[in-house]
């Protein structure tokens, strides 16, 4: 029996657009694909390993001719918007006390204060949850088992009593593995508003 809910945040709360951001910012650096320790930084920045000052240091120093706001630009372009019918659906589901709502999500710094400046009712969405997990405060990133594990101890709970969402299926299936029930969400013609509804969720 289901009685906790770990949700992922973009693309299932918020929107995202990735190939658009990736689009952007390979045009922008003029590659085809981000190279090896790009990609090492970023991983590093999203558990907190590296200040955001240490993250746009290392990208300036890559492309000096880039702006340290340019560069935030491109990081932040990935963010789109949060409809407020989501935050609606996650009170109302707060409100039953059903079951323990938990957000974990893979994010950083400048993304996170993007979305306090950008959403007006990011504090509200937070105060929902009954435990609020991001990436680079707790130093973990998905789909590490660590994070799951770790997510799990602190909140006492069982595998088998969560339901995990997430869109990316390399997240769910890390947590699939530790015995995590799991719904694969697809944000191009699923919504989480449909929760109770999906034949793919057994409670």
């Amino acid at each position: 029996m289901i009685d906790t809910i770990i949700f992922d945040f973009g693309d299932v709360f918020i929107n995202l657009d990735k190939e658009g951001a990736m689009k952007k910012a390979l045009e922008t650096f003029e590659l085809t694909s981000l190279q090896s320790d790009m990609i090492a930084v970023n991983k590093n920045y999203e558990k907190g390993l590296i200040s955001t000052k240490e993250f746009i240091d290392f990208y300036t120093s890559r492309f000096p001719e880039l702006s340290s706001s340019q560069l935030v630009e491109i990081w932040n372009y990935i963010i789109k918007d949060f409809p407020k019918y989501r935050l609606d659906f996650l009170k109302k589901l707060s409100v039953e006390h059903h079951y323990k709502l938990i957000l974990l999500s893979n994010t950083n710094e400048l993304h996170i204060d993007y979305v306090m400046e950008t959403v007006p009712f990011y504090e509200a969405f937070k105060s929902q949850f009954d435990a609020f997990y991001l990436s680079h405060e707790i130093h973990q990133r998905k789909p590490d088992p660590e994070i799951f594990n770790f997510v799990l101890e602190d909140n006492r709970t069982q595998p088998e009593s969560c339901l995990f969402i997430d869109d990316t299926l390399e997240h769910i299936q890390s947590a699939q593995r530790l015995g995590i029930k799991t719904w694969h969400l697809d944000p191009e013609t699923e919504d989480i508003i449909d929760l109770f509804q999906t034949q793919k969720v057994r409670f």
